[in-house]
């Protein structure tokens, strides 16, 4: 049996091809794994009800990493075994700059997509994460609950020349990261992948040797620097390359069946 015994995978742009699908091919290596006694799972910046969806059509059976690192939930049951929230007084804060200089925000509350704008930035959102969102424009008047994440979504440069800005006026409360390069995401600080990654092996009883994390985006670089094996995508960005233990295949290329097949299958 391979020595790896948690993989994670985050969704977009690795397991899932540029048409939001997973390929017969890696489906079967997946579940050749999981038959051998591997743990498989996903770590994605999505929320809990769009990830479940493709966990779902690949057999998972185990907790789920979602928005980010921020909630892991129990399949079957839905049970939650960890959760982060933004700070509320954060939560305002994003509100209010974004409200004074125009930029595109959304929250996720109890799993639900709430969105203080309405668009094209929403409208495509939406549809890539295949979910229903709801338009409300005061803060004030969303349901009450904790905000799990909020996203600025808009120009990658843009929001590059926005990090800077903002990271000094959020202060230590809040984890500033790009799930893709029109996503700004602000999360609570230990709402990363790495977090997530490191509780599950815990919760198992792994070490973090026996884990191996893929990935291709920023958001990815926690878990890639906690895994035993970090695995950057052919289509990652240059910086999770350079810190990645390897580099498999890209997103289109069955990457991810690649890797099973080589760490975990063929020991």
């Amino acid at each position: 049996m391979s020595k790896y015994r948690l993989i994670a995978m985050d969704l977009d742009d690795t397991l899932l091809t540029d048409d939001l699908a997973v390929t017969e091919k890696t489906r079967s290596r997946m579940a050749e794994a999981i038959a051998q006694g591997a743990h498989l799972t996903i770590a994605t910046g999505r929320m809990f009800a769009s990830a479940k969806k493709v966990a779902e059509q690949v057999g998972l059976n185990v907790p789920i990493i979602t928005y980010q690192g921020s909630l892991i939930r129990n399949l079957l049951d839905e049970e939650v075994l960890y959760e982060r929230f933004v700070p509320y007084d954060k939560v305002r804060f994003l509100y209010e700059y974004t409200r004074e200089h125009n930029l595109h925000l959304q929250t996720y509350i109890n799993d639900r997509l709430y969105s203080f704008d309405n668009g094209d930035k929403l409208a495509a959102y939406a549809k890539q994460s295949g979910i229903p969102y709801i338009v409300e424009p005061e803060l004030d008047r969303l349901p009450e609950g904790n905000h799990t994440k909020l996203i600025i979504i808009d120009d990658p440069a843009k929001l590059d020349a926005l990090i800077p800005v903002l990271k000094p006026l959020l202060g230590e409360g809040v984890h500033v990261t790009k799930s893709k390069a029109n996503y700004l995401e602000f999360l609570h600080p230990e709402g990363t992948k790495g977090h997530a990654l490191r509780f599950l092996a815990a919760h198992y009883g792994f070490t973090m040797d026996e884990t191996i994390a893929m990935g291709d985006a920023w958001n990815d670089h926690e878990m890639i620097e906690a895994a035993g094996l970090g695995v950057a995508m052919a289509n990652a960005i240059p910086e999770l390359k350079a810190i990645a233990n390897y580099v498999t295949l890209s997103n289109n290329e069955d990457g991810v069946a690649h890797v099973l097949e080589k760490f975990v299958l063929n020991q």
